[in-house]
């Protein structure tokens, strides 16, 4: 009977197995401030769209919900991995940091740090990595808003519920479904979301504003 394989060598396999269910298109890790709603939307997305877990994952901030905490905890991810989440250290190209305007006092510090760390990082294959913040203002359920009306003057993030419910009765953080209640106005709420960031960016102060446009884009095409 042959001897048991070393502890080194069946990891080395076990990766290797990994490595070939893994799909060909970019491996991309993402960090979200709320540990329910964006998640499930964003891994709604996953599933309909048919997107490997080896390749995209979702994770919510173990450092905290504020916008600083989530972009420390998504670069702490990225660089060290977290084998009880299955994730290698550096396996990804993207990483992006998701995270609400609201009246959080580390949110500018936040942007700045994801900028400085675009293009900063290498992964496991040496390569530069793209790190992104996708932010909004003052909320994330203003992009889903955006699926039913025009914002174009500033809203407390009680308003923007209030205005929700208008449309998704009953609407709360905690639930699921919303990708599946919205989507069939996607095409609409990626135009609003375009036309706000002629008007604005993510540094001003309480303009109204969305990158998931972005983000909800990229992992819509990401298999084309």
């Amino acid at each position: 009977m042959g001897k048991d394989k070393q502890p080194k060598v069946r990891q080395a396999e076990q990766l290797a197995r990994k490595e070939g269910r893994r799909a060909s298109y970019n491996r991309i890790l993402i960090v979200s401030e709320g540990s329910k709603t964006e998640p499930q939307y964003l891994g709604e997305i996953r599933s309909k769209y048919r997107l490997h877990t080896a390749n995209v994952q979702v994770q919510h901030s173990q450092f905290g919900t504020t916008p600083l905490q989530v972009v420390e905890y998504a670069e702490n991810l990225f660089v060290n991995g977290d084998e009880a989440k299955n994730i290698q250290p550096r396996a990804f190209e993207q990483v992006y940091a998701v995270f609400d305007r609201d009246d959080h006092a580390t949110y500018h510090n936040a942007l700045a740090k994801a900028a400085a760390l675009d293009g900063k990082l290498r992964n496991d294959l040496n390569q530069r990595v793209s790190f992104a913040a996708i932010v909004t203002v003052p909320c994330f359920e203003l992009w889903l808003l955006l699926h039913f009306e025009d914002v174009l003057a500033p809203l407390h993030r009680t308003e923007v519920y209030q205005r929700l419910r208008q449309y998704l009765p009953g609407y709360d953080k905690g639930q699921a479904g919303h990708y599946a209640q919205t989507c069939q106005n996607l095409a609409e709420a990626m135009q609003r979301a375009e036309h706000l960031a002629e008007l604005t960016t993510a540094h001003n102060a309480d303009e109204p504003y969305t990158d998931m446009h972005r983000l909800v884009n990229l992992l819509t095409t990401l298999k084309t």
